[in-house]
């Protein structure tokens, strides 16, 4: 299967799993702002499809660099990351996944981060969905103490609303699996071939 035929099957189980449209009453977002859609990425994140073609399509983005590792902040990024890990082991060029805590632990080792990465690592940083991009600069400023190199972004779903423009305050190299426009873009054309809504 080709990278863009992944990414359109990707796309139908985040439509079927992890797309919400509400006209009235809107969703509250985590950032308190209201909204017609909704993506809760977990139910596509945690599917053995799902996992296996996001691994694919982050493997293929990352096999030619020099990125060692990569992950993002709990939970959104850690199935992401790990489907990357076990895919490209299996493709010959490992690629570790690590995990971002959100609050430190006071007990044990009070690490930030948990995985095999270690200081001058050049790495990316993973999230689900971007909106105002929070979460992805959290774990970047977060990877940048710990002495992590942090070479990229990769997100699931941009929902361009401002987000990737903010992100890139912070980083200079950005991608996107998929955006907000294709999936609505993807729905359209699942209404118009099967009248539904």
């Amino acid at each position: 299967m080709t990278i863009d035929k992944m990414k359109e099957r990707l796309g139908e189980i985040i439509l079927e799993r992890s797309f919400k449209y509400s006209e009235n009453p809107p969703f509250t977002l985590a950032s308190g702002r209201k909204s017609n859609y909704y993506f809760n990425c977990k139910p596509t994140t945690l599917d053995p499809e799902g996992m296996n073609l996001i691994g694919a399509i982050i493997f293929d983005m990352l096999k030619d660099t020099e990125i060692t590792a990569a992950g993002g902040l709990t939970l959104g990024a850690d199935p992401i990351a790990n489907a990357l890990s076990v895919i490209s082991y299996q493709k010959g060029k490992p690629i570790k996944s690590f995990i971002v805590r959100k609050d430190i632990k006071d007990h044990g080792t009070k690490n930030a981060i948990e995985g095999n990465v270690l200081p001058g690592e050049k790495i990316a940083i993973i999230d689900d969905v971007i909106t105002t991009g929070g979460s992805t600069i959290t774990a970047i400023e977060q990877a940048r103490k710990e002495g992590l190199s942090v070479e990229l972004v990769i997100t699931l779903i941009d929902r361009e609303e401002g987000g990737k423009e903010n992100i890139l305050q912070h980083v200079h190299n950005i991608k996107t699996i998929l955006t907000r426009t294709e999936i609505m873009k993807l729905r359209a054309k699942k209404i118009n071939n099967k009248g539904i809504k």
